[in-house]
């Protein structure tokens, strides 16, 4: 084991339960603003005026927007964190504004277009910065040998919180629903169980989560804007010391942008597509959160015990084949049995995705390697979404023909990863 990491004797299971809240913290909004809630009433009532075309058009920029935010700081970010080991400080600013921005997604009406594509931009930059700063806390926590398991963790407890908010959630609505209101009535009060939950889960992050970074010294004449983008440089220009994880890079990069793609538009596409209604959808969510736990945890075992690479590859095959089901799905009965295979395949590819990551990354050099980390995941959501909203736009709404695009993405991917040597990669790691 690397010398610069922690020896496992020195982390407590509480400390590893407290990284893994956030998880739970972040799985709240990603469930119910993202997935299941927000994003469908955007497009079924902000926006309605525009056509389900250009709301989704709309919405998919908007995303891809704010993710383009995302990477374009993440080398500031992560030389800031880097420097003054402050990831810490810096995640709780970045969530108490995506508290703040949640709150507010509760004031957007029907006709709200402008101030709810605000509002969500915000909370998706807080949301995405935010999960780059605690996936850079993982090689303080883990090494080698467990990463996988603790990774898998994360994201297993992540979809436990996700499917915990999502029942309050549904059973709030399913009560608005009985006494006849509609979803600009309910849907407010949805984004506020989120903002509470997501303060109270993300509590003992703050509170038991060590930092043991140490500050270094930031050379005279250079800012962190600086050093942010010189240390990006440095390593784009030395990517050969790095060459299985870039080439891992552009796997993810592929994989992530069908992966996103399916996350933020499922319940869009069951509504407009299937005929869900919004109870139906968020029972859906719950369903899939469900089966992500289990994949997330059944693949974290998959990983330490037959690799990173065969387990990202096994999650690959199943996404392609869930996709295909979901788009020739004429009854719902099948588009059931889709979405529970990508609930399986997203928490799998999820999960040990960024355990390859902390394998490849030297701990000295952790923020700014999962900096580039959520650049391929940003990227990701700027590249898919966007594919979606024009295919669905120039398709005149067709969301079937839109979906293909996801499966473009998991082949390319696919493909790409047969090219990473897994051991390289981690000696690599070692030797910096």
């Amino acid at each position: 084991m690397d010398k610069s990491l922690v020896s496992a004797e020195e982390i407590t299971k509480k400390e590893i339960a407290s990284w893994a809240m956030f998880d739970f913290a972040n799985s709240s909004y990603v469930t119910v603003v993202s997935t299941a809630v927000f994003n469908a009433y955007f497009v079924g009532e902000v926006a309605r005026s525009l056509g389900s075309g250009k709301a989704t058009l709309y919405l998919t920029s908007l995303i891809a927007f704010s993710n383009l935010l995302v990477v374009l700081s993440a080398p500031v970010i992560g030389a800031l964190a880097d420097f003054t080991a402050r990831k810490k400080r810096l995640l709780l600013i970045t969530s108490i504004l995506l508290v703040i921005a949640t709150i507010l997604l509760g004031f957007v009406s029907p006709g709200a277009i402008w101030f709810g594509l605000v509002v969500l931009g915000v909370a998706n930059l807080m949301f995405g910065t935010g999960e780059d700063l605690i996936a850079a806390f993982l090689p303080e926590i883990a090494n080698q040998h467990n990463m996988g398991r603790i990774s898998a963790l994360g994201w297993g407890v992540g979809y436990i919180g996700g499917l915990g908010v999502l029942a309050a959630c549904l059973a709030y609505i399913k009560w608005a629903e009985s006494l006849g209101q509609q979803s600009y009535q309910y849907v407010p009060v949805t984004m506020w169980i989120v903002a509470a939950v997501f303060t109270l889960a993300s509590l003992p992050t703050f509170l038991f989560l060590k930092e043991r970074a140490e500050p270094q010294v930031v050379p005279g004449g250079e800012s962190f804007v600086s050093i942010g983008f010189k240390r990006l440089k440095e390593t784009f220009l030395n990517r050969g010391a790095y060459r299985d994880m870039f080439v891992f890079l552009a796997a993810l990069l592929a994989f992530t942008s069908g992966s996103t793609t399916v996350a933020v538009m499922a319940a869009v596409y069951a509504e407009q597509v299937m005929g869900f209604k919004t109870s139906d959808t968020v029972l859906m969510i719950m369903v899939v959160n469900v089966a992500g736990a289990l994949g997330a945890f059944g693949f974290g075992f998959i990983q330490d015990r037959l690799g990173s690479k065969k387990a990202v590859a096994l999650s690959l095959i199943i996404w392609i084949i869930s996709v295909s089901l979901v788009i020739a799905s004429a009854e719902k009965a099948y588009f059931w049995a889709g979405a529970v295979l990508m609930g399986l395949s997203m928490g799998g590819s999820a999960s040990c995705g960024r355990a390859l990551i902390g394998q490849f990354a030297p701990p000295s050099r952790a923020a700014e390697f999962f900096g580039l980390w959520g650049l391929a995941v940003k990227a990701a959501a700027i590249l898919g979404p966007m594919s979606y909203g024009l295919f669905t736009y120039l398709s005149g709404g067709d969301f079937r023909i839109a979906l293909f695009s996801t499966i473009a993405y998991f082949v390319i991917g696919l493909v790409i990863l047969f090219f990473v040597d897994e051991k390289r990669g981690m000696e690599a790691a070692r030797l910096q």
